[in-house]
């Protein structure tokens, strides 16, 4: 299968498939031993955020954060 074939496919799955996929993927590039605290802690957010229980910021909200 393609890359791009294979991205659409991904992209079509439920969010919660997504995620373990992804958790998936990031495990199998960097060694279980080496996540760090920081890659953990990226990993729940982004689950927080897809999954509903944190509301991100719209980028207008995040441009004037950074100002």
């Amino acid at each position: 299968m393609l890359s791009d074939e294979m991205a659409k496919a991904v992209l079509e799955l439920p969010a919660e498939e997504r995620l373990e996929l992804a958790r998936r993927l990031v495990e199998s590039v960097v060694f279980p031993a080496t996540l760090t605290a920081a890659v953990t802690e990226g990993i729940k957010r982004i689950e927080d955020i897809a999954s509903g229980r944190v509301k991100g910021l719209t980028e207008s909200e995040f441009r004037a954060a950074l100002e």
